[in-house]
């Protein structure tokens, strides 16, 4: 999600090198957040070959940034009790 939100998309191979993951275990990791409606997929030609790219939908933005906001305020209260 992370990766995702720092771009307006990404391909398949990007994120699985990116991530170092197998491509079975990105699938797997991008068919919940599809399923969530956090994702949208792509698939297109360049050069004559497959392109699978990802990109955040709206809701999965959203869900997003109110997930960072949840970590700042774990952070910030945190701080407050040392």
């Amino acid at each position: 999600m992370s990766l995702l939100a720092a771009s307006a998309q990404l391909s398949f191979t990007e994120l699985r090198d990116t991530l170092s993951l197998t491509d079975g275990n990105l699938t797997a990791h991008i068919r919940t957040l599809q399923e969530a409606g956090y994702v949208a997929i792509t698939k297109s030609f360049q050069q004559s070959r497959p392109l699978t790219t990802f990109s955040l939908t709206a809701h999965g933005r959203q869900a997003f940034t109110q997930y960072i906001d949840l970590l700042e305020q774990i952070v910030q209260q945190a701080k407050r009790e040392r």
